[in-house]
Parts: structure tokens; sequence; C-alpha cells
């Protein structure tokens, strides 16, 4: 049976819990922090693993999103749960680099997880060693209006020369090329993390989001580069509005692409596009033969390292690693499965995501999450900046390199 606890009575009740309580089963303790829909499906798995593990009790305890970053801290160091959530990359490094998540390697070597998670291992994987699994990610991607190209008379392009190609036609017909809302900052970073990814590659990508490279440096520069041959093709006005408005031009056929989430299709279709003329497509290769990465913020479950039931808790973290647990979860979830062998719906936007991720080389979680919070916030103001006066890009990067110096 789920026994669910909320807020902050949650680690009290788990503490005033007696073991006579659960005389006939083993305990689970599980800390979380779902939003009301996510949550139900996970009751709904978990129901399902106690199901085929009758002999162990689950305790899910659900925080708000904001006291569990708080909680977090604190509970892995006091009274630690057997299970709890998190994200992956770098977003994991410090706990599992203060000591406070467990290697879980052998659960993906006994349940052939490097197989069926390929894309995920190198966002689990520091040191060699897998610290968790994936339970649901989604991707992100470029969204484009059908309807607009066939009004500019071009067609969608299979390389990043091609997009660039595009962009002066589509200005000709009084489109944007490329739609974002910057108001919130954070769209501007999907953009930087595909044009990074794409010149320079995964691996420089996470070692400048982990503070090892410097934003001074001749690749970094080559990046934006690249940003500077599309950015007078892009809505002018982005640093006033936020994502939904730029969604809004792309519904009204004025800008023909957007780098965005899958989130996004609920509000294209809203606006009213359909399957018939909402588009996707993977952010193009620009420097041939790079590995081809993709951007998929992803959810993840682990083990403290106080954990007080590590072996129900293994079991359970295969359990959801598996095909047939994810197929289900993220069918409620609305999101995509991490586990390649699963099934996904007949929505489009998800069967290409599905596609795109499961067979990418690699996953990045975005901006805000691989890199810590100051840099965050410095790269992507810098970001917009960057957008809106190109020729400040020195400058910009100069005040980055110093925010890294501080940062890590």
């Amino acid at each position: 049976m789920v026994h669910l606890k909320t807020g902050a009575a949650a680690a009290l009740a788990v503490m005033l819990t007696t073991s006579a309580a659960f005389a006939q089963t083993r305990t689970l303790n599980y800390y979380a922090d779902f939003d009301p829909a996510p949550l139900a499906a996970f009751e709904a798995m978990i129901a399902d693993f106690e199901a085929a593990n009758p002999d162990v009790d689950v305790v899910l305890n659900n925080f708000d999103h904001e006291g569990y970053k708080t909680a977090i801290r604190n509970f892995l160091t006091t009274d630690a749960p057997d299970l709890a959530n998190w994200y992956a990359g770098n977003r994991m490094a410090p706990f599992v680099n203060a000591g406070q998540f467990q290697d879980v390697s052998d659960v993906w070597e006994a349940n052939g997880l490097s197989d069926s998670l390929a894309s995920a291992k190198a966002s689990m994987t520091i040191d060699g060693k897998q610290w968790g699994v994936p339970y649901t990610y989604y991707q992100w991607g470029i969204y484009y209006n059908k309807d607009a190209y066939a009004a500019a008379g071009v067609e969608v392009p299979t390389t990043w020369a091609g997009f660039v190609e595009n962009c002066p036609k589509f200005q000709a017909a009084g489109i944007d090329c490329l739609t974002t809302g910057t108001s919130a900052l954070w769209p501007a970073a999907g953009i930087f993390d595909y044009l990074n990814m794409r010149t320079n590659g995964y691996e420089f990508h996470m070692e400048l989001t982990a503070g090892k490279i410097a934003w001074t440096d001749d690749r970094v520069k080559a990046t934006f580069a690249e940003w500077a041959k599309i950015q007078p093709y892009i809505t002018a006005n982005h640093a006033a509005i936020d994502w939904q408005d730029a969604a809004a031009l792309m519904v009204q056929g004025k800008a023909a692409n957007y780098v965005m989430g899958n989130f996004a299709v609920a509000t294209f279709k809203e606006g009213g596009m359909t399957n018939d003329n909402l588009g996707f497509m993977v952010f193009p290769e620009i420097t041939p033969g790079l590995p081809r990465a993709e951007e998929a913020p992803t959810d993840t479950i682990h083990i403290p390292a106080g954990a007080k039931n590590v072996d129900d808790a293994k079991l359970f973290l295969a359990f959801v690693a598996s095909a047939d647990a994810q197929t289900k979860l993220n069918a409620a979830l609305g999101q995509l499965p991490t586990n390649k062998n699963s099934t996904v719906g007949d929505d489009p936007f998800i069967a290409a995501g599905f596609e795109s991720l499961s067979s990418a080389y690699a996953l990045a979680q975005f901006f805000d999450r691989d890199a810590p919070a100051e840099m965050a916030k410095a790269g992507m103001e810098g970001f917009q900046e960057f957008m809106v006066k190109p020729e400040r890009l020195d400058a910009i990067l100069e005040r980055l390199e110093k925010t890294r110096a501080k940062a890590y």
C-alpha cells in the first residue's frame, strides 16, 4: 500500500513510524517533489511495484518543489530516506562529490541499462560510475510553422547552412526566421546549448558548464560566431516578451522557427496550430562528424548514502528503469520514457522526440541545470544581451569569465 505524506510533516512522520507498525513488511522511504499530475502517475507506478513485491511497503513523502531544494541538502546529511528524486548531469555532481549519493552501477550492470538507457548514461555517469536512474525526460529541438515556410517559398533545411540561408528569405517575406521570448532569460539558453553542442560537442559543453573552460576560449567564440549568423533574423523585441508571446508569433505565421521544449506543443495547438502545419526537426549539424547530443532535462531517482534499505531501493530502481514501467508512467506524465525499449503513443511530436532522444549520443540537462546558479544567471543574461547587442560580445565574455572565477 502506498503511504503518502506531504510537506514538513513528512519527515517527522517517518521518524515517528515504529518498526512494529510494519512488522510484516519491509519499508522503503521515498522523498520526492511531485506536482499533482505526476504524483498520481507515480502513486500508480508504486502500486504496481508493491503488487510485484508484496513484502515491500513504499512510504512516499512528497514536498513542494522549492521546499525540496532546501530539504534535500538537510535530509541527505541527517536522516536520509532510501530513495530521493533529483536531476541528472552536473545537478547531481555536488551530491556525488560529497559522498551523499550511492554508486548504483551494479543496478545498471544487472539490468542491461547501459544498453536500454544508453542515451542517458553519460548524464548519469561520474568517474565511470552510475549514480541513479532516469525515469522521464522531454525533448528540445526546432518547432516550425509549415505555412510560414510555404509563404516564404523555402524548404525545411537539413543542415545548419541551409537554415542560415533561409533566414534572409523569411525576412523578405516579412517573417522572423527564428522567434523566442527572453524576458525570463531561459529560452536564450536553449539556443546557446544547441549551438555550443553542435559547434564544439557534448564533452566541451559539459566542461564549459562545469567551469573547466574559459568563456574567452576561441571555441566559445566560435559558438557565438554561428549565433551571429542568425541574430539579425530573430524576433527584434524578444527581450521584452515571454516565451508564450513568441509562440503566438509562430502560431500567427509571423515567425517560422522556435527552439523550444516539447511542452510548448500544447501552447501551439491551443493557439490553433494542428499536426498539419506544426513541424519538428532536430537542431541541425554544424561541425561535421560531431556525435549528436540533445537537450533533454531528465528527472532521476537516487539512493542516498545514508539509506537504510539499500537492497529494496535497488530493486525499486530496476523496476522504474524497466521498459514496461516507463511506458506506463510516461503515458500518464505526457513525457518520454528514457528506456529505448519502451513504447509511446501516436502523437507525432512525442514519437519524434522519442526517436531523437533514444538515438542520441548523450543528453544535456539545460544550461541552468548544468551550470551552478550564479553562472547560469550570468550566462543567460549574457546570451540575451548578445542577441540584442552582438557587438558587445568581447565584453560579455570577459564578464562571464569573471563570474566563472567566482562561481566554481
